[in-house]
């Protein structure tokens, strides 16, 4: 509990009462010592009231809180007998008192400990100005106090070792002045510790040793770190003796350097020995240096203490890096295990060491060499050193391999017969012999600049390139491949041929690359490619592998390719019967689907349900209108109108969707970017869709342009989009995804398509799914799966419909529980983008000026409503109910700023009626306008350029824009 609310808990009961009714001061002052950032506590009055802040209270332990605001008497009752006195003499004489280390037995955590604490006691004067309480500054000391200890007591036993060690031994302080040496140190030079201590053993030494040793002994103070040296130490005799020093720094727990502590051996026996042993060996050193072969030796465990200049010649490590253990990672890493546990096993056993392993370059490759030792052993048969050689034999061990891989290439390769399965067992050789992320053998369309690729191997996180290729969409290199020339680069982002397509490499992990161009008397017809993710430089050796790889390929494939067509032409005749037999009966029922769906399109009787509702709607509101207007009601009349005019436009809907499954909906395609068109839809599907479903869009970079209607597209996803909130009534996600593809010839054929290269749309739910019945069904009319009420069934069918016109595909991928996708593919367009048109938002319909139309039509109840619109927005009109009834007035010298005429006519239709008044009256503008699409305007449901079309049934405003539009446009 904090000091603060202790405080504040304080109430009468208190021996101190509550803290509003103490005296300002002695507020001020608790106030003061709560806020203290250091360990205080007021002893107040005779009874020594505590009264102590957060940083005190964990120095008391578990007698807080209870010891807040509580005689001191009681809770420190153990040291009371030595605590009273204290308070007590700063109470009554009025004096501070200050201790360091002052030692004090408490109880804090119930159990007694001896601590000790820095203490200042001040007293307090109460309001009469004598002292009132007494306040304590503490700093607890009990733990530097014990270590301090404990460093005299771990003094005494050095110094007590010390004394008993057979080397002569010294300590030296931080700033290096010698503050011990042990009685071996005296014994030997005869000095006195007088004479010795401080910096006087300097003056046992040598003179010609001394500025040597003084100096390796200062640098190693200034940096802190172990020395070892050897000089001539004078013996109490006055002979000098040579002698090694060595010594290691000393920290405190808290890092503080305090000085060394060395020993002194006396080595002169052995001297003369190592100095001879020093000579035999830089002669051993000097003629290793100056021979080829990489040289090395170690000690007797194995640890490696010397490498010749060849070593770091051919490796490019610094001098001393790889003593150790440290050689085993210049190995490459899978050679590192078995090198070890080889070199393990000469260490054991002293049998010689041999083996082949890789060995890192200089230049960052890994080459082959063969590693050798033997170990030198003494008199009675113990090794005493190792020595061994390195030998590089990468061009031959290279060769081996690729030899070795060859030979088991061609084994295999001869049970192979499918020509797919010969190319993936060399692309597998060649990635395990390369250790590269993918490899894979292609046939080259040379005209679209394509590889098709059956099969390839890829490393374990690198996806295939399977299917079709575009070369160029990686590089200009294709041009060199078509000369039959070899492409390799080390890094995509480097090459001229591929550094602005990098980043494409580097999405399907080709970083770098080797091309093998297969090339036969028709040209380049066939592709062997590696990968690497990596940068990566191609060795000489690589290369000529790759060349012998991509022959025994070509060759096998070609064989097996032969064979295969060999083995198709020698079938008999009765398997041919029934292959062919089988085509006929796909190619008959597809006709018969593709027949079903035509004749479905033409079909009017699913429609009748929701037509006759709207027609009901129609009637009965015009019924209604007539008897209240003979009454003279005027209520409710607008009413009336406007839900006769939303049965109607339901109607033109529905007939609408109808025209759309059968293909007969005129369209006005133009180039569509698919990207930019699904990202403007976003607004409108969140509106349409609803809060509940999470729309995701996932947009191919370089996605190819199509062709279409861009109204009818963006209704046909729409479509799909309600379609699929629909099956995911409790909410989920929906993802619109764009992508290139490439249909085959099996595909087309299967589903009476054109092969060649699509822009695909696929738009997916995580909702119900579909059973296969009803995705047989789905794009039937009239069907749905919808509750009565709920839906006409003509969705996905005018979907189709729209798609089918337009000379694409849709699919349907779905399972139940597993949601759906429907895939709309559609033909890439290679023409240029039309300019883009700018639309005009009229504020209302606008008007004639006295211009002279020509209304033809045959349906008397439609011509009726046209000339009267006509009339109602300002135009001089003129009509006729025929073809030859019209192409006589013309013929009759009357002239006319507009033709406005039916299509579908009897006797003439409205095309032939305006190419003959055009010849009569050149310059006429001419609108037609019908309710089913014939031939005449539009040719396989496209508009024909420059005409101008208006779709029935139309409104007064959508007539209205169509004849300004025509007329206010210039010739």
């Amino acid at each position: 509990m904090k000091a603060l609310e202790m405080l504040n808990g304080l109430g009468p009961t208190s021996p101190l009462g509550s803290p509003s009714s103490w005296p300002a001061g002695l507020q001020t002052l608790v106030a003061t010592v709560l806020q203290a950032p250091l360990q205080v506590i007021l002893f107040w009055g005779t009874d020594y009231i505590a009264l102590y802040n957060d940083a005190y209270a964990a120095t008391i332990g578990d007698k807080h809180p209870s010891a807040f605001g509580q005689p001191a008497s009681f809770h420190w009752r153990e040291l009371w007998h030595d605590l009273e006195p204290l308070l007590a003499q700063v109470r009554e004489t009025g004096n501070p008192v200050l201790m360091k280390d002052r030692p004090f037995a408490i109880e804090r955590q119930g159990l007694p400990e001896n601590v000790t604490f820095d203490i200042s006691f001040s007293p307090v004067p109460g309001e009469a100005g004598a002292a009132a309480g007494v306040l304590c500054i503490v700093n607890e000391t009990t733990e530097r106090t014990a270590y301090e200890q404990r460093i005299r007591e771990s003094e005494i036993r050095f110094r007590n070792m010390a004394d008993s060690a057979p080397v002569m031994m010294w300590v030296v302080d931080e700033t290096g002045y010698c503050t011990y040496l042990n009685l071996r140190w005296y014994a030997f030079t005869g000095q006195t510790a007088e004479q010795a201590e401080g910096y006087g053993w300097l003056e046992a030494m040598h003179p010609d040793d001394k500025e040597r040793a003084s100096s390796v002994f200062l640098q190693a103070l200034a940096s802190k770190q172990p020395f070892r040296l050897e000089y001539r130490l004078r013996r109490a005799d006055g002979v000098y003796r040579w002698a090694i020093d060595a010594a290691e720094p000393r920290f405190t727990p808290d890092g503080v350097f305090v000085g060394y502590i060395g020993s002194v051996i006396d080595i002169d026996d052995r001297f003369e020995i190592e100095q001879k042993l020093r000579q035999s060996e830089a002669d051993l050193r000097a003629i290793t240096h100056s021979i080829d072969q990489m040289i090395w030796a170690t000690r007797p465990d194995g640890f490696h203490d010397f490498y010749n200049d060849r070593w770091y010649e051919y490796t490019g490590v610094p001098y001393g890096s790889t003593d150790g253990a440290g050689w085993n990672d210049m190995f490459h890493p899978d050679d590192q295990e078995r090198a070890w546990a080889i070199w393990q096993e000469s260490l054991s056993s002293g049998k010689p060491y041999h083996i082949e392993y890789r060995l890192k370059h200089r230049s960052g490759e890994y080459r082959w060499v063969i590693g050798r030792a033997n170990a030198v052993r003494g008199p009675d048969g113990e090794i005493l050193r190792w020595y061994g050689t390195c030998t590089d034999i990468h061009e031959l061990k290279t060769a081996e391999l690729h030899r070795s891989a060859l030979v088991a290439f061609q084994e295999k390769v001869a049970d192979l017969d499918d020509p797919v399965d010969v190319a993936y067992a060399a692309s597998q050789m060649l990635g395990d012999a390369l250790k590269v992320d993918r490899v894979g053998y292609g046939t080259i369309d040379i005209e679209a600049e394509t590889v098709l690729i059956d099969r390839d191997w890829t490393a374990e996180t690198v996806e295939s390139l399977k299917g079709v290729r575009h070369l160029r969409h990686y590089g200009s290199f294709v041009d060199d491949l078509k000369r039959g020339e070899t492409v390799v680069f080390e890094d995509a982002e480097r090459d001229p041929r591929t550094r602005d397509k990098a980043a494409n490499l580097a999405a399907i992990s080709a970083r770098s690359i080797v091309n093998i161009p297969i090339r036969e008397q028709s040209g380049l017809v066939a592709l062997l490619f590696i990968n690497s993710a990596k940068p990566r430089h191609w060795t000489e050796e690589e290369l000529r592998f790759i060349r012998d790889v991509a022959e025994l390929t070509r060759q096998a494939v070609e064989r097996r390719r032969a064979e295969a067509e060999l083995r198709h032409l020698t079938q008999t005749l009765e398997e041919q019967v029934l292959q062919r037999t089988e085509e006929l009966r796909r190619s008959e029922e597809q006709l018969r689907q593709s027949q079903k769906m035509e004749a479905v399109g033409q079909l009017t009787g699913g429609i009748a349900h929701d037509f006759n509702n709207n027609l009901a709607v129609i009637i009965g509101g015009l019924s209604l209108l007539q008897r209240r207007l003979k009454r003279g009601e005027t209520h409710d009349l607008e009413r009336l109108i406007v839900g006769a005019t939303e049965g109607a436009q339901r109607a033109a809907t529905l007939t609408q969707r109808l025209l759309a499954f059968s293909r007969q909906q005129p369209l006005s395609p133009e180039s569509v970017d698919g990207n930019r068109m699904v990202a403007g839809m976003n607004d409108l599907l969140v509106r349409s869709l609803g809060e509940h479903i999470r729309i995701e869009t996932v947009l191919a970079a370089g996605l190819w342009k199509t062709r279409a209607d861009v109204s009818q597209l963006e209704n046909a996803i729409l479509n799909l989009a309600v379609n699929a909130r629909d099956a995911m009534p409790d909410g989920g996600r929906l993802t619109i995804e764009t992508a290139n593809a490439h249909v085959d010839d099996a595909y087309a054929g299967e589903h009476d398509i054109g092969a060649g290269q699509y822009v695909l749309i696929a738009v997916t739910d995580t909702g119900t799914g579909m059973t296969s019945d009803v995705i047989a069904r789905a794009f039937d009319p009239f069907f749905t799966t919808k509750v009565v009420g709920k839906g006409t069934g003509l969705g996905l069918s005018q979907v189709f419909g729209f798609v089918r016109q337009t000379g694409g595909h849709i699919k349907i991928y779905s399972e139940p529980g597993q949601g759906t996708t429907v895939k709309i593919y559609l033909r890439r367009f290679y023409g240029e983008d039309a300019p883009p048109t700018i639309a005009v938002v009229e504020p209302q319909a606008p008007r004639g000026t006295g211009e002279r139309i020509f209304v033809v039509e045959d349906d008397d109840r439609v011509r009726f409503f046209t000339v009267e619109t006509l009339r109602e927005l300002g135009y001089s009109v003129t009509y006729a109910a025929s073809g030859p009834e019209a192409l006589s007035v013309f013929e009759a010298g009357h002239r006319f700023d507009l033709l406005f005429t039916d299509i579908v006519m009897p006797e003439m239709n409205g095309r032939r009626l305006a190419d003959k008044a055009l010849e009569l009256q050149p310059g006429l503008k001419v609108v037609f306008a019908t309710g089913y699409t014939s031939n005449a305007v539009v040719h396989n449901g496209i508009v024909d350029p420059g005409t101008n079309f208006l779709q029935k049934p139309f409104t007064i405003d959508q007539v209205a824009r169509k004849l300004r539009d025509v007329l206010d446009a210039t010739a």
